[in-house]
């Protein structure tokens, strides 16, 4: 059976202590571990990444211990129908008290995973493009909920992979995986520095488009619509075929993209402004433009 059949009970104990100091990326680096909050996030782990999930802790109660609600019941039971459930470096299911698991997170409604992140670590050597391949990066995002926002966003879009620029946040933090509703377990999140990522655009051979309100004097930026044709097609001038890979550059929440980035892409796209809003925060541009592009490239599929 591969449910632990200890019911965890002490808020203090050692292991509920370790598990709540993930929250540190400190401990995140020295465990090699990370905490997967809630139901929707650890649903598709267990779904999707099963290999990078170690140990699953579910809120239990009753004089016979049953997990604590509906939801938390139908996660528990197909994590009891893994195959990986109770094999040796496999998924291993503990019950524990509310008390328990609210001290291990604030946030985990009762139900939390540790995954490995050392499985999560995607090789971009091995992605797997599709037929219009699409790559979300984001140069020094540093807020968690944007963070997670951005891959959820880049996750919808059907990219194929995103990749963090430079000194970004830890795609770990919790923040960010809680943001992520179950979208990093969906789709590649690679890290880069600035000049790694652009080496590796050059080698793709990829269309690197920044998305850049302001542009530069000398690569001031092209409308949004003006590159989409009529029904969602691409016009002549298109920013992608087919077969090549297209990779879309946002810039920092605060200062956007510096201009030396902006001046190496192929392309300077801006979203236009029709109200009286100054901007888009950045999980909007991220959502606004990769949903366009994604819509563009698959008219006539659907």
């Amino acid at each position: 059976m591969p449910l632990n059949n200890e019911i965890l009970s002490n808020p203090h104990a050692d292991r509920v202590r370790k598990i709540a100091g993930l929250e540190s990326k400190s401990q995140r680096e020295r465990s090699g571990r990370f905490l997967i909050e809630g139901p929707q996030s650890v649903r598709e782990a267990i779904r999707w990444r099963p290999d990078a999930v170690t140990d699953l802790y579910v809120q239990m109660s009753g004089d016979d211990p049953q997990p604590a609600n509906q939801t938390i019941a139908e996660i528990y039971r197909e994590a009891l129908d893994n195959p990986r459930a109770g094999q040796q470096g496999g998924l291993y299911i503990h019950g524990a008290t509310a008390q328990v698991m609210r001290q291990i997170s604030g946030d985990c409604q009762g139900i939390a995973a540790i995954g490995l992140t050392e499985r999560m670590q995607d090789d971009p050597e091995d992605l797997d493009w599709s037929d219009h391949p699409m790559v979300a990066a984001f140069w020094q995002v540093r807020d968690p909920g944007n963070a997670g926002t951005v891959i959820r966003a880049a996750d919808a879009a059907g990219c194929d992979a995103v990749i963090f620029v430079d000194d970004s946040v830890d795609r770990f933090n919790p923040k960010v995986v809680r943001a992520t509703a179950g979208s990093l377990f969906h789709v590649p999140v690679l890290t880069m520095t600035t000049e790694v990522f652009l080496a590796w655009c050059a080698e793709q051979h990829s269309t690197l488009v920044a998305a850049d309100v302001h542009g530069t004097p000398s690569r001031p930026p092209e409308q949004l619509p003006s590159l989409l044709g009529e029904r969602g097609h691409m016009l002549e001038h298109s920013l992608q075929d087919s077969a090549r890979l297209l990779t879309v550059l946002f810039g920092n929440e605060a200062r956007g993209l510096p201009t030396g980035l902006v001046e190496r892409a192929d392309r300077v796209v801006a979203i236009p402004i029709y109200g009286k809003a100054e901007s888009l925060n950045l999980a909007t541009s991220a959502a606004v433009m990769l949903m366009s592009l994604a819509m563009s490239s698959h008219i006539g599929k659907m």
